[in-house]
């Protein structure tokens, strides 16, 4: 899959779709999912350009990364969901079934989310 320049989250990096930024750093940004599948849903992207996540760690720089895991701690830390818990999801490819050729994960929360 190659990462297309014309998908929703280049769109919002790029200032073509609005959304409203939860959290920003350097490197990355997290925004609420539209279609959310848990009281606390929200999409966390890097600012490269990264279709997955293997994609992302074979070609990122340490420092983006780094700023990419270190936003989403924040936000585990900011929605206090260290005792609670929390669910982390990537999809990665066809089999996957990733819809948006940017690399995001899905940071869930706020009630039980049953077994996988």
């Amino acid at each position: 899959m190659a990462y297309n320049d014309d998908n929703v989250f280049a769109k919002i990096l790029n200032k073509k779709l609005s959304t409203d930024i939860i959290l920003e750093n350097k490197h990355a940004i997290a925004f609420h999912d539209i279609v959310p599948q848990a009281p606390i849903h929200i999409l966390v992207i890097p600012k490269g350009k990264y279709v997955k996540y293997d994609d992302f760690l074979n070609k990122a720089s340490k420092d983006e990364i780094y700023h990419f895991f270190k936003l989403i701690n924040q936000l585990v830390k900011d929605y206090d969901l260290e005792n609670t818990g929390y669910r982390l999801i990537t999809n990665a490819g066809r089999n996957a079934n990733q819809e948006v050729p940017h690399l995001h994960f899905h940071l869930l929360a706020g009630k039980n989310l049953g077994k996988m």
